[in-house]
């Protein structure tokens, strides 16, 4: 079998608020803003960590996908809302002193940093559109 060569390039997030998600992507997780573009009322906002530009998410308006109906916009609106459309995982080497600094902002917090009994050491929270974010500490 051959290997390919194949990276992620970005990974996509629902947002519905545009400058709420700047806020808390840019200011309070320190992501680089990439691209911000603009349509109509819309906007998509490549964001990613700091020395890592092949990495990035794409802060999509979830209205701006095609052939969805109007009951599959208000099931993902729900599901956003209860934060169980979309997720993200993050590693810091560091995570309660992130968690600190994250916790400051006034984040809407699921998990405090805890050791889970599957060897992993981390801690959950929510964007400004609901979407989960797991944080967990790297080695």
């Amino acid at each position: 079998m051959t290997v390919m060569d194949i990276t992620i390039h970005s990974s996509f997030l629902p947002h519905t608020d545009p400058e709420a998600s700047l806020a808390f992507y840019r200011d309070l997780l320190g992501f680089e803003v990439r691209l911000d573009v603009g349509y109509e009322a819309m906007r998509w906002i490549t964001v990613g960590p700091a020395g890592q530009a092949d990495t990035a998410i794409v802060l999509y308006p979830p209205e701006a996908t095609p052939n969805v109906s109007e009951e599959e916009k208000r099931v993902v609106a729900e599901m956003m809302a209860k934060g169980t459309f979309a997720s993200l995982n993050l590693a810091t080497p560091d995570l309660d002193a992130t968690f600190e600094k994250l916790q400051a902002g006034d984040i809407d917090i699921v998990q405090e940093p805890t050791d889970q009994p599957y060897g992993v050491r981390d801690a959950a929270f929510r964007d400004p559109a609901g979407n989960l974010i797991r944080m967990q500490q790297t080695a």
